[in-house]
Protein backbone atom coordinates (compact mmCIF):
# COMPACT_ATOMS: atom_id res chain seq x y z
CA UNK A 1 0.00 0.00 0.00
CA UNK A 2 2.96 2.36 0.37
CA UNK A 3 3.33 2.25 -3.43
CA UNK A 4 -0.31 3.31 -3.74
CA UNK A 5 0.27 6.31 -1.45
CA UNK A 6 3.40 7.34 -3.36
CA UNK A 7 1.53 7.06 -6.67
CA UNK A 8 -1.29 9.12 -5.15
CA UNK A 9 1.15 12.02 -4.70
CA UNK A 10 3.29 11.54 -7.82
CA UNK A 11 0.47 11.25 -10.33
CA UNK A 12 -0.89 14.82 -10.03
CA UNK A 13 2.67 16.16 -9.77
CA UNK A 14 3.59 14.51 -13.07
CA UNK A 15 0.30 15.68 -14.54
CA UNK A 16 1.05 19.27 -13.55
CA UNK A 17 4.51 18.97 -15.10
CA UNK A 18 2.98 17.65 -18.34
CA UNK A 19 0.93 20.84 -18.74
CA UNK A 20 4.22 22.74 -19.13
CA UNK A 21 4.55 21.11 -22.58
CA UNK A 22 1.63 22.64 -24.54
CA UNK A 23 2.49 20.87 -27.78
CA UNK A 24 1.79 17.54 -26.12
CA UNK A 25 -1.90 18.48 -26.16
CA UNK A 26 -2.06 19.49 -29.82
CA UNK A 27 -1.13 22.42 -32.03
CA UNK A 28 -4.60 23.93 -32.36
CA UNK A 29 -5.43 26.10 -29.28
CA UNK A 30 -9.09 25.01 -29.15
CA UNK A 31 -8.23 21.31 -29.31
CA UNK A 32 -5.37 21.82 -26.86
CA UNK A 33 -7.68 23.44 -24.31
CA UNK A 34 -10.30 20.72 -24.56
CA UNK A 35 -7.69 17.98 -24.24
CA UNK A 36 -6.09 19.72 -21.26
CA UNK A 37 -9.38 19.79 -19.35
CA UNK A 38 -10.03 16.15 -20.19
CA UNK A 39 -6.49 15.31 -19.11
CA UNK A 40 -7.07 17.01 -15.75
CA UNK A 41 -10.27 15.01 -15.26
CA UNK A 42 -8.47 11.76 -16.13
CA UNK A 43 -5.58 12.44 -13.73
CA UNK A 44 -7.79 13.48 -10.83
CA UNK A 45 -10.06 10.51 -11.55
CA UNK A 46 -7.08 8.16 -11.35
CA UNK A 47 -6.04 9.79 -8.07
CA UNK A 48 -9.57 9.26 -6.73
CA UNK A 49 -9.40 5.57 -7.67
CA UNK A 50 -6.03 5.29 -5.91
CA UNK A 51 -7.47 6.90 -2.77
CA UNK A 52 -10.37 4.43 -2.83
CA UNK A 53 -7.87 1.58 -3.21
CA UNK A 54 -5.92 2.98 -0.27
CA UNK A 55 -9.09 3.11 1.83
CA UNK A 56 -10.05 -0.43 0.78
CA UNK A 57 -6.61 -1.80 1.68
CA UNK A 58 -6.46 0.09 4.97
CA UNK A 59 -6.45 -2.12 8.07
CA UNK A 60 -9.65 -0.90 9.70
CA UNK A 61 -9.00 -3.03 12.76
CA UNK A 62 -5.95 -0.92 13.62
CA UNK A 63 -6.73 2.66 12.51
CA UNK A 64 -4.39 4.15 15.12
CA UNK A 65 -1.36 2.58 13.44
CA UNK A 66 0.42 4.40 10.62
CA UNK A 67 -0.06 2.40 7.43
CA UNK A 68 1.24 2.57 3.86
CA UNK A 69 4.41 4.08 5.29
CA UNK A 70 7.56 5.17 3.48
CA UNK A 71 10.54 6.42 5.48
CA UNK A 72 13.79 7.30 3.68
CA UNK A 73 16.43 9.92 4.37
CA UNK A 74 16.05 13.17 2.41
CA UNK A 75 18.33 15.79 4.03
CA UNK A 76 20.70 13.89 6.35
CA UNK A 77 22.38 17.03 7.71
CA UNK A 78 19.06 18.16 9.21
CA UNK A 79 17.72 14.65 9.80
CA UNK A 80 14.80 15.44 7.51
CA UNK A 81 13.21 12.30 6.12
CA UNK A 82 10.76 11.57 3.33
CA UNK A 83 8.27 10.05 5.73
CA UNK A 84 4.76 9.26 4.51
CA UNK A 85 1.85 7.39 6.04
CA UNK A 86 -1.88 7.42 6.81
CA UNK A 87 -4.00 6.59 9.82
CA UNK A 88 -7.63 7.00 10.81
CA UNK A 89 -7.23 10.78 11.11
CA UNK A 90 -5.70 11.45 7.69
CA UNK A 91 -7.38 8.79 5.53
CA UNK A 92 -10.85 10.45 5.33
CA UNK A 93 -9.23 13.79 4.47
CA UNK A 94 -7.18 12.20 1.69
CA UNK A 95 -10.29 10.64 0.15
CA UNK A 96 -12.25 13.91 0.53
CA UNK A 97 -9.44 15.85 -1.19
CA UNK A 98 -9.27 13.38 -4.07
CA UNK A 99 -13.06 13.43 -4.48
CA UNK A 100 -13.45 17.22 -4.49
CA UNK A 101 -10.50 17.66 -6.87
CA UNK A 102 -12.02 15.20 -9.33
CA UNK A 103 -15.47 16.81 -9.13
CA UNK A 104 -13.97 20.26 -9.72
CA UNK A 105 -12.01 19.00 -12.72
CA UNK A 106 -15.11 17.25 -14.09
CA UNK A 107 -17.26 20.35 -13.60
CA UNK A 108 -14.65 22.57 -15.26
CA UNK A 109 -14.63 20.53 -18.47
CA UNK A 110 -18.05 22.02 -19.23
CA UNK A 111 -17.85 25.25 -17.23
CA UNK A 112 -14.33 26.68 -17.32
CA UNK A 113 -14.23 29.88 -15.22
CA UNK A 114 -14.08 33.15 -17.10
CA UNK A 115 -11.12 35.46 -16.78
CA UNK A 116 -9.62 38.57 -18.34
CA UNK A 117 -8.63 37.99 -21.94
CA UNK A 118 -8.74 34.44 -23.28
CA UNK A 119 -9.02 31.77 -20.55
CA UNK A 120 -6.20 29.23 -20.63
CA UNK A 121 -7.52 25.71 -19.96
CA UNK A 122 -3.95 24.36 -19.94
CA UNK A 123 -2.82 26.74 -17.19
CA UNK A 124 -6.02 26.11 -15.22
CA UNK A 125 -5.45 22.35 -15.36
CA UNK A 126 -1.81 22.66 -14.31
CA UNK A 127 -2.66 24.86 -11.34
CA UNK A 128 -5.49 22.56 -10.26
CA UNK A 129 -3.18 19.53 -10.32
CA UNK A 130 -0.41 21.37 -8.46
CA UNK A 131 -2.96 22.44 -5.86
CA UNK A 132 -4.00 18.81 -5.47
CA UNK A 133 -0.37 17.79 -4.87
CA UNK A 134 -0.06 20.23 -1.97
CA UNK A 135 -3.39 19.29 -0.42
CA UNK A 136 -2.78 15.54 -0.56
CA UNK A 137 0.81 15.87 0.68
CA UNK A 138 -0.29 17.87 3.73
CA UNK A 139 -2.37 14.94 4.94
CA UNK A 140 0.23 12.28 4.06
CA UNK A 141 3.62 13.59 5.24
CA UNK A 142 4.98 12.76 8.70
CA UNK A 143 7.94 15.14 8.92
CA UNK A 144 7.56 18.68 10.28
CA UNK A 145 9.53 20.36 7.49
CA UNK A 146 7.79 18.34 4.80
CA UNK A 147 4.49 19.32 6.41
CA UNK A 148 5.46 22.99 6.12
CA UNK A 149 6.49 22.60 2.47
CA UNK A 150 3.24 20.83 1.60
CA UNK A 151 1.30 23.44 3.57
CA UNK A 152 2.88 26.17 1.43
CA UNK A 153 2.61 24.49 -1.98
CA UNK A 154 -1.12 25.20 -2.10
CA UNK A 155 -0.71 28.97 -1.78
CA UNK A 156 0.70 29.76 -5.23
CA UNK A 157 -1.83 27.82 -7.35
CA UNK A 158 -4.75 29.09 -5.27
CA UNK A 159 -3.44 32.66 -5.60
CA UNK A 160 -3.39 32.40 -9.40
CA UNK A 161 -6.76 30.65 -9.56
CA UNK A 162 -8.29 33.61 -7.72
CA UNK A 163 -6.25 36.33 -9.45
CA UNK A 164 -6.58 34.93 -13.00
CA UNK A 165 -10.01 33.28 -13.05
CA UNK A 166 -11.78 35.10 -10.23
CA UNK A 167 -14.62 37.59 -10.40
CA UNK A 168 -14.91 41.20 -9.38
CA UNK A 169 -12.25 42.26 -6.87
CA UNK A 170 -10.07 39.25 -7.64
CA UNK A 171 -6.78 41.17 -7.44
CA UNK A 172 -7.13 42.57 -3.90
CA UNK A 173 -8.73 39.30 -2.72
CA UNK A 174 -5.84 37.22 -4.04
CA UNK A 175 -3.28 39.60 -2.54
CA UNK A 176 -4.95 39.51 0.87
CA UNK A 177 -5.13 35.72 0.74
CA UNK A 178 -1.43 35.31 -0.02
CA UNK A 179 -0.26 37.95 2.49
CA UNK A 180 -2.31 36.61 5.40
CA UNK A 181 -1.35 33.00 4.83
CA UNK A 182 2.33 33.71 4.16
CA UNK A 183 2.66 35.79 7.33
CA UNK A 184 0.93 33.07 9.32
CA UNK A 185 3.16 30.43 7.77
CA UNK A 186 6.31 32.38 8.67
CA UNK A 187 5.31 32.32 12.33
CA UNK A 188 4.39 28.64 12.06
CA UNK A 189 7.80 27.80 10.60
CA UNK A 190 9.50 29.35 13.63
CA UNK A 191 7.37 27.17 15.90
CA UNK A 192 8.12 24.02 13.90
CA UNK A 193 11.87 24.73 13.99
CA UNK A 194 11.72 25.37 17.73
CA UNK A 195 9.83 22.15 18.34
CA UNK A 196 12.07 20.03 16.11
CA UNK A 197 15.37 21.48 17.35
CA UNK A 198 14.49 21.15 21.03
CA UNK A 199 13.14 17.63 20.59
CA UNK A 200 16.06 16.55 18.41
CA UNK A 201 13.81 15.22 15.64
CA UNK A 202 11.37 16.48 13.04
CA UNK A 203 9.62 13.13 12.82
CA UNK A 204 5.95 13.64 13.69
CA UNK A 205 5.36 10.05 14.79
CA UNK A 206 8.37 10.15 17.14
CA UNK A 207 7.18 13.46 18.60
CA UNK A 208 3.69 12.06 19.12
CA UNK A 209 5.09 8.95 20.82
CA UNK A 210 7.12 11.08 23.25
CA UNK A 211 4.08 13.21 24.02
CA UNK A 212 6.14 16.20 25.12
CA UNK A 213 8.73 14.27 27.10
CA UNK A 214 12.01 16.20 27.25
CA UNK A 215 10.43 19.53 26.32
CA UNK A 216 10.07 22.24 28.95
CA UNK A 217 6.73 23.86 29.62
CA UNK A 218 7.96 27.17 28.17
CA UNK A 219 9.17 25.51 24.98
CA UNK A 220 5.85 23.73 24.55
CA UNK A 221 3.84 26.92 25.08
CA UNK A 222 5.96 28.92 22.63
CA UNK A 223 5.87 26.14 20.03
CA UNK A 224 2.12 25.63 20.40
CA UNK A 225 1.50 29.38 20.17
CA UNK A 226 3.64 29.93 17.07
CA UNK A 227 2.42 26.84 15.23
CA UNK A 228 -1.14 27.49 16.32
CA UNK A 229 -1.13 31.05 14.96
CA UNK A 230 -0.09 29.84 11.52
CA UNK A 231 -2.70 27.10 11.57
CA UNK A 232 -5.39 29.47 12.87
CA UNK A 233 -5.00 31.77 9.85
CA UNK A 234 -5.70 28.87 7.50
CA UNK A 235 -8.51 27.42 9.68
CA UNK A 236 -9.72 30.34 9.73
CA UNK A 237 -10.14 31.41 13.34
CA UNK A 238 -11.70 34.70 14.37
CA UNK A 239 -10.19 37.38 14.25
CA UNK A 240 -7.69 36.05 11.68
CA UNK A 241 -10.44 35.26 9.20
CA UNK A 242 -10.81 38.53 7.29
CA UNK A 243 -9.06 37.22 4.15
CA UNK A 244 -11.68 34.49 3.70
CA UNK A 245 -14.88 36.34 2.64
CA UNK A 246 -13.08 38.31 -0.08
CA UNK A 247 -11.23 35.23 -1.34
CA UNK A 248 -14.43 33.17 -1.54
CA UNK A 249 -16.45 35.93 -3.15
CA UNK A 250 -13.86 36.52 -5.86
CA UNK A 251 -12.73 32.92 -6.43
CA UNK A 252 -14.10 30.82 -9.31
CA UNK A 253 -16.44 27.99 -8.39
CA UNK A 254 -13.72 25.32 -8.37
CA UNK A 255 -11.48 27.56 -6.25
CA UNK A 256 -14.25 28.20 -3.72
CA UNK A 257 -15.07 24.49 -3.47
CA UNK A 258 -11.45 23.49 -2.79
CA UNK A 259 -10.77 26.46 -0.53
CA UNK A 260 -13.72 25.63 1.72
CA UNK A 261 -13.66 21.87 1.29
CA UNK A 262 -9.95 21.21 1.79
CA UNK A 263 -7.71 24.22 2.49
CA UNK A 264 -9.55 25.23 5.65
CA UNK A 265 -9.17 21.64 6.94
CA UNK A 266 -5.38 21.84 6.64
CA UNK A 267 -5.26 24.24 9.57
CA UNK A 268 -7.44 22.21 11.92
CA UNK A 269 -5.69 18.99 10.86
CA UNK A 270 -2.37 20.56 11.90
CA UNK A 271 -3.71 21.18 15.40
CA UNK A 272 -4.65 17.51 15.80
CA UNK A 273 -1.60 16.04 14.06
CA UNK A 274 1.17 18.36 15.33
CA UNK A 275 0.22 20.58 18.26
CA UNK A 276 -1.83 18.29 20.53
CA UNK A 277 0.46 15.22 20.57
CA UNK A 278 3.84 17.01 20.29
CA UNK A 279 3.29 19.85 22.77
CA UNK A 280 0.50 18.68 25.10
CA UNK A 281 1.38 21.02 27.97
CA UNK A 282 1.42 23.99 25.62
CA UNK A 283 -1.89 22.91 24.11
CA UNK A 284 -3.41 22.57 27.60
CA UNK A 285 -2.28 26.08 28.53
CA UNK A 286 -3.64 27.68 25.36
CA UNK A 287 -6.82 25.56 25.05
CA UNK A 288 -9.15 27.97 26.94
CA UNK A 289 -8.08 30.86 24.70
CA UNK A 290 -8.61 28.74 21.60
CA UNK A 291 -12.05 27.76 22.91
CA UNK A 292 -12.98 31.39 23.60
CA UNK A 293 -11.99 32.54 20.11
CA UNK A 294 -13.80 29.57 18.59
CA UNK A 295 -17.02 30.39 20.46
CA UNK A 296 -16.79 34.04 19.41
CA UNK A 297 -16.23 32.93 15.82
CA UNK A 298 -19.34 30.76 15.90
CA UNK A 299 -21.57 33.64 16.98
CA UNK A 300 -19.77 36.24 14.86
CA UNK A 301 -20.03 34.19 11.67
CA UNK A 302 -23.74 33.58 12.23
CA UNK A 303 -24.48 37.26 12.96
CA UNK A 304 -22.56 38.32 9.86
CA UNK A 305 -24.65 35.91 7.80
CA UNK A 306 -27.87 37.22 9.33
CA UNK A 307 -26.85 40.75 8.41
CA UNK A 308 -26.16 39.71 4.81
CA UNK A 309 -29.40 37.73 4.53
CA UNK A 310 -31.76 40.52 5.55
CA UNK A 311 -33.72 42.31 2.80
CA UNK A 312 -32.08 45.45 1.48
CA UNK A 313 -28.58 44.49 2.64
CA UNK A 314 -27.39 43.73 -0.92
CA UNK A 315 -25.72 40.63 0.49
CA UNK A 316 -23.77 38.33 -1.82
CA UNK A 317 -24.72 34.65 -1.49
CA UNK A 318 -21.11 33.49 -1.94
CA UNK A 319 -19.98 35.93 0.74
CA UNK A 320 -22.69 34.67 3.08
CA UNK A 321 -21.54 31.06 2.70
CA UNK A 322 -17.95 32.20 3.30
CA UNK A 323 -18.95 33.78 6.60
CA UNK A 324 -20.89 30.64 7.46
CA UNK A 325 -17.59 28.75 7.18
CA UNK A 326 -16.14 30.95 9.93
CA UNK A 327 -18.94 29.77 12.20
CA UNK A 328 -18.77 26.11 11.17
CA UNK A 329 -14.99 25.96 11.55
CA UNK A 330 -15.49 27.53 14.97
CA UNK A 331 -17.18 24.29 16.01
CA UNK A 332 -14.15 22.36 14.77
CA UNK A 333 -11.78 24.56 16.78
CA UNK A 334 -14.03 24.31 19.85
CA UNK A 335 -13.95 20.51 19.66
CA UNK A 336 -10.14 20.61 19.49
CA UNK A 337 -9.99 23.04 22.42
CA UNK A 338 -11.78 20.57 24.70
CA UNK A 339 -8.73 18.24 24.50
CA UNK A 340 -11.08 15.27 24.88
CA UNK A 341 -11.49 12.28 22.53
CA UNK A 342 -15.17 13.14 22.13
CA UNK A 343 -14.55 16.76 21.19
CA UNK A 344 -11.66 16.03 18.84
CA UNK A 345 -13.57 13.24 17.11
CA UNK A 346 -16.42 15.70 16.69
CA UNK A 347 -13.98 18.21 15.18
CA UNK A 348 -12.67 15.66 12.69
CA UNK A 349 -16.20 14.59 11.76
CA UNK A 350 -17.23 18.24 11.33
CA UNK A 351 -14.23 18.73 9.03
CA UNK A 352 -15.54 16.08 6.64
CA UNK A 353 -19.16 17.16 6.96
CA UNK A 354 -18.30 20.78 6.25
CA UNK A 355 -16.20 19.78 3.25
CA UNK A 356 -19.07 17.84 1.70
CA UNK A 357 -21.84 20.32 2.45
CA UNK A 358 -20.03 23.58 1.76
CA UNK A 359 -18.48 22.13 -1.38
CA UNK A 360 -21.99 21.38 -2.60
CA UNK A 361 -23.20 24.86 -1.59
CA UNK A 362 -20.47 26.60 -3.55
CA UNK A 363 -21.19 24.44 -6.60
CA UNK A 364 -24.86 25.42 -6.36
CA UNK A 365 -24.19 29.12 -5.85
CA UNK A 366 -21.83 29.10 -8.83
CA UNK A 367 -24.59 27.58 -10.96
CA UNK A 368 -27.14 30.11 -9.72
CA UNK A 369 -24.77 32.98 -10.50
CA UNK A 370 -24.19 31.59 -14.00
CA UNK A 371 -27.94 31.49 -14.65
CA UNK A 372 -28.99 34.80 -13.10
CA UNK A 373 -25.78 36.74 -13.73
CA UNK A 374 -25.61 37.70 -10.06
CA UNK A 375 -25.35 36.26 -6.55
CA UNK A 376 -26.97 39.31 -4.96
CA UNK A 377 -29.63 38.09 -2.55
CA UNK A 378 -31.98 41.01 -3.13
CA UNK A 379 -31.92 40.43 -6.87
CA UNK A 380 -32.43 36.69 -6.47
CA UNK A 381 -35.30 37.14 -4.02
CA UNK A 382 -37.06 39.59 -6.34
CA UNK A 383 -36.71 37.47 -9.47
CA UNK A 384 -40.35 36.29 -9.61
CA UNK A 385 -41.94 35.39 -12.93
CA UNK A 386 -45.17 34.04 -14.30
CA UNK A 387 -43.78 30.53 -14.04
CA UNK A 388 -43.52 30.64 -10.27
CA UNK A 389 -41.47 32.18 -7.50
CA UNK A 390 -37.68 32.18 -7.79
CA UNK A 391 -35.89 28.82 -7.95
CA UNK A 392 -38.74 26.50 -6.98
CA UNK A 393 -40.78 27.74 -9.92
CA UNK A 394 -38.01 28.27 -12.43
CA UNK A 395 -35.56 25.41 -11.69
CA UNK A 396 -37.16 23.11 -9.09
CA UNK A 397 -34.35 20.56 -8.89
CA UNK A 398 -31.75 23.29 -8.42
CA UNK A 399 -33.92 24.90 -5.76
CA UNK A 400 -34.45 21.57 -4.02
CA UNK A 401 -30.72 20.89 -3.93
CA UNK A 402 -30.05 24.33 -2.46
CA UNK A 403 -32.66 23.73 0.24
CA UNK A 404 -31.15 20.29 0.96
CA UNK A 405 -27.63 21.71 1.31
CA UNK A 406 -28.92 24.52 3.53
CA UNK A 407 -30.69 22.23 6.00
CA UNK A 408 -27.63 19.95 6.02
CA UNK A 409 -25.46 22.97 6.84
CA UNK A 410 -27.69 24.04 9.71
CA UNK A 411 -27.19 20.63 11.33
CA UNK A 412 -30.40 18.72 10.64
CA UNK A 413 -30.21 15.30 12.36
CA UNK A 414 -29.65 12.53 9.86
CA UNK A 415 -27.28 14.60 7.70
CA UNK A 416 -23.52 15.11 7.91
CA UNK A 417 -23.66 18.54 9.55
CA UNK A 418 -25.24 17.22 12.76
CA UNK A 419 -22.78 14.89 14.45
CA UNK A 420 -19.65 17.01 14.43
CA UNK A 421 -21.29 20.02 16.04
CA UNK A 422 -23.11 17.86 18.57
CA UNK A 423 -19.90 16.09 19.66
CA UNK A 424 -17.97 19.37 19.84
CA UNK A 425 -20.57 20.78 22.24
CA UNK A 426 -20.69 17.54 24.19
CA UNK A 427 -16.90 17.71 24.57
CA UNK A 428 -17.34 21.22 25.97
CA UNK A 429 -19.79 19.86 28.53
CA UNK A 430 -17.01 17.62 29.92
CA UNK A 431 -13.64 19.16 28.95
CA UNK A 432 -10.30 17.52 29.74
CA UNK A 433 -9.01 17.37 33.28
CA UNK A 434 -7.49 20.65 34.42
CA UNK A 435 -9.68 22.83 32.21
CA UNK A 436 -12.29 25.02 33.89
CA UNK A 437 -15.65 23.38 33.30
CA UNK A 438 -17.74 26.55 33.95
CA UNK A 439 -15.77 28.36 31.25
CA UNK A 440 -16.40 25.60 28.77
CA UNK A 441 -20.09 25.53 29.66
CA UNK A 442 -20.21 29.18 28.56
CA UNK A 443 -18.51 28.16 25.31
CA UNK A 444 -21.10 25.41 24.87
CA UNK A 445 -23.94 27.87 25.45
CA UNK A 446 -22.51 30.27 22.85
CA UNK A 447 -22.14 27.38 20.41
CA UNK A 448 -25.77 26.43 21.04
CA UNK A 449 -26.79 30.02 20.32
CA UNK A 450 -24.78 29.78 17.13
CA UNK A 451 -26.80 26.77 15.96
CA UNK A 452 -30.02 28.77 16.38
CA UNK A 453 -28.60 31.73 14.47
CA UNK A 454 -27.36 29.37 11.76
CA UNK A 455 -30.84 27.96 11.32
CA UNK A 456 -32.23 31.51 11.16
CA UNK A 457 -30.02 32.78 8.35
CA UNK A 458 -30.06 29.58 6.28
CA UNK A 459 -33.85 29.30 6.42
CA UNK A 460 -34.05 32.97 5.47
CA UNK A 461 -31.84 32.28 2.45
CA UNK A 462 -33.98 29.32 1.40
CA UNK A 463 -37.17 31.34 1.77
CA UNK A 464 -35.86 34.29 -0.22
CA UNK A 465 -33.93 32.49 -2.97
CA UNK A 466 -36.04 29.39 -3.46
CA UNK A 467 -39.51 30.84 -2.86
CA UNK A 468 -39.00 34.51 -3.62
CA UNK A 469 -39.93 37.33 -1.30
CA UNK A 470 -43.44 38.75 -1.89
CA UNK A 471 -42.54 41.82 0.16
CA UNK A 472 -39.96 42.82 -2.44
CA UNK A 473 -40.81 44.32 -5.79
CA UNK A 474 -40.03 41.95 -8.66
CA UNK A 475 -36.85 42.95 -10.42
CA UNK A 476 -36.43 40.23 -13.07
CA UNK A 477 -33.68 40.46 -15.62
CA UNK A 478 -35.10 37.47 -17.50
CA UNK A 479 -38.52 35.86 -17.68
CA UNK A 480 -39.67 32.30 -17.84
CA UNK A 481 -37.93 29.14 -16.75
CA UNK A 482 -34.17 28.88 -16.53
CA UNK A 483 -32.02 25.81 -17.13
CA UNK A 484 -32.43 23.28 -14.34
CA UNK A 485 -29.69 20.88 -13.22
CA UNK A 486 -27.64 19.83 -16.25
CA UNK A 487 -26.14 16.34 -16.65
CA UNK A 488 -22.56 17.43 -15.94
CA UNK A 489 -23.75 19.33 -12.88
CA UNK A 490 -25.65 16.29 -11.62
CA UNK A 491 -22.50 14.19 -12.07
CA UNK A 492 -20.48 16.66 -9.98
CA UNK A 493 -23.06 17.24 -7.25
CA UNK A 494 -24.70 13.85 -6.70
CA UNK A 495 -21.71 12.25 -4.89
CA UNK A 496 -21.62 15.13 -2.39
CA UNK A 497 -25.35 14.92 -1.68
CA UNK A 498 -25.22 11.14 -1.33
CA UNK A 499 -22.22 11.22 1.02
CA UNK A 500 -23.89 13.93 3.10
CA UNK A 501 -26.78 11.53 3.74
CA UNK A 502 -24.49 8.53 4.25
CA UNK A 503 -22.30 10.28 6.82
CA UNK A 504 -25.37 11.54 8.66
CA UNK A 505 -27.05 8.14 8.84
CA UNK A 506 -23.86 6.12 9.44
CA UNK A 507 -21.51 8.27 11.55
CA UNK A 508 -19.59 5.18 12.71
CA UNK A 509 -18.09 5.04 9.23
CA UNK A 510 -15.88 8.02 10.15
CA UNK A 511 -15.87 7.84 13.94
CA UNK A 512 -14.71 4.24 13.87
CA UNK A 513 -11.61 5.37 11.98
CA UNK A 514 -10.79 8.48 13.98
CA UNK A 515 -11.59 7.40 17.57
CA UNK A 516 -8.67 4.96 18.12
CA UNK A 517 -6.24 7.29 16.31
CA UNK A 518 -7.32 10.26 18.44
CA UNK A 519 -6.84 8.29 21.66
CA UNK A 520 -3.36 7.37 20.50
CA UNK A 521 -2.49 10.99 19.67
CA UNK A 522 -3.72 12.07 23.11
CA UNK A 523 -1.46 9.53 24.78
CA UNK A 524 -4.08 6.86 25.34
CA UNK A 525 -6.38 9.19 27.27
Amino acid sequence: MNAVLIALLLLPLLGAAATLVPRAFGADPAIRGRRALQFGTAVTGAVLLLSIALAAGFDHDHPARMQATTDVSWIPALDVRLHLGVDGVSLPLLVLTALLSFLCALYSTRRLPDGPGTPSPLAFTGLLLLLQVGMLSTFAVLDLLLFFIAFEIVLIPMYFLIARWGGEGRGPAANRFILYTLLGSAVMLLGLLLLGSKAGTFDMTALAARHGTGLSHTTQVLAALAIGLGLAVKAPMWPLHSWLPDAHTAAPTAGSVLLAGVLLKMGTYGFVRVVLPSAPDGAHTLAPYLGALAAIGIVYGSLACLALARPGAKGDLKRLIAYSSVGHMGFVLLGIATLTPVGINGALFANIGHGLITGLLFFLVGAIKDRYGTADLDSLAGATTATGAALYGRAPRLGGLLAFAAVASLGLPGLAGFWGELLAMFGSFHPAAGLQRPTYLVFMALAGLGTLLTAAYLLTVVRRVCMGDPAEAPRPTTTGAIADVKPYEAAAWTPLAALTVLAGLWPALLLGLSAPAVKSLLGGG
